[in-house]
C-alpha cells in the first residue's frame, strides 16, 4: 500500500496523521505552510449575534482579543474547530461538517455573524463580517518532497494544490507516479493535471479526505 503525505501546517498535520493511523494508513507530514498570527482590532461584540469559526487556527492564533468576544455563541465548521473553541471558553451553538456554505445555509439569514478567519479565506455567498486573525504562509519547498513520488498526497485547500504543483515542477517530480486526494473540487482543480490520479472527497472534511486517500492507496497495490 502506498503511503500518504500530508502538506497542511502543524498542528493540523499531526492531527490528520493520527486519524490516518487509525485507518491503518502509513503517512508522513511535510508541511508546506506555517501559521502566523495577525494583528487585529476587536470589534464591539454588541454589534453581532454570534461568531463563525471555520478553522481551529482562528482560535489557536486569535490571541488575547478573543477574550472580549467570549460572550458570543459560536457556530463552527468541523468538530475539531468546535473543540478548540470550547477549550478557549466559548459556548458552541452549532457544529456543521459539510463546509462553510452548508453551515451558513442552516442559520437564520438575519443573524449578524462575525467570522474570525484566515487571511486567505474562501468568499461566501452570504454577506458577513470577516476579520482575518491569522495567515497561512507558504514555506520553501522542503527537500523531503522528493519522496512524494509513488505516494498519495493529501491536498487540504486550493492554495495547497497550487503550492504542491509548483513544488513538484521545481523538484522535477514525476507526476505520473503521484496520486492526489483533494478535499474539494476547487482544491483538485488548483493542483492541475497529469497526475497518476486526482480525485476530490465527497465532503470537505478531514475524515472524508482520508476515506478517499485510503481508496487511492489501495489502488496503488502492486503498482
Amino acid at each position: 500500500m502506498r503511503r500518504i503525505v500530508v502538506l497542511r501546517p502543524e498542528p493540523g498535520a499531526s492531527e490528520t496523521l493520527a486519524r490516518a493511523a487509525t485507518r491503518g494508513l502509513d503517512g508522513v507530514a511535510i508541511p508546506m505552510f506555517r501559521i502566523e498570527p495577525l494583528e487585529w482590532q476587536v470589534p464591539d461584540p454588541g454589534e453581532y449575534d454570534a461568531l463563525l469559526f471555520t478553522s481551529a487556527n482562528a482560535v489557536r492564533f486569535g490571541g488575547s482579543g478573543l477574550a472580549g468576544l467570549r460572550g458570543l455563541p459560536v457556530h463552527a465548521v468541523g468538530e475539531a474547530t468546535a473543540a478548540a473553541a470550547r477549550a478557549a471558553g466559548f459556548e458552541i451553538a452549532s457544529v456543521g461538517e459539510a463546509g462553510v456554505e452548508q453551515r451558513l445555509s442552516s442559520l437564520d439569514p438575519e443573524l449578524r455573524l462575525l467570522h474570525l478567519c484566515g487571511e486567505d479565506r474562501v468568499a461566501t455567498t452570504r454577506q458577513i463580517t470577516a476579520i482575518p486573525v491569522y495567515r497561512s504562509k507558504v514555506v520553501e519547498a522542503p527537500e523531503e518532497l522528493k519522496t512524494a513520488e509513488d505516494a498519495v498526497i493529501l491536498i487540504h485547500s486550493p492554495r495547497a494544490g497550487s503550492a504542491f504543483a509548483d513544488a513538484a515542477d521545481r523538484l522535477a517530480l514525476d507526476r505520473a507516479t503521484i496520486r492526489i486526494a483533494a478535499i474539494s473540487p476547487a482544491a483538485a482543480e488548483a493542483a492541475g493535471a497529469a497526475w497518476a490520479a486526482i480525485e476530490s472527497a465527497e465532503q470537505p472534511t478531514d475524515d472524508a479526505l482520508l476515506v478517499l486517500a485510503e481508496r487511492l492507496c489501495d489502488k496503488g497495490r502492486g503498482a
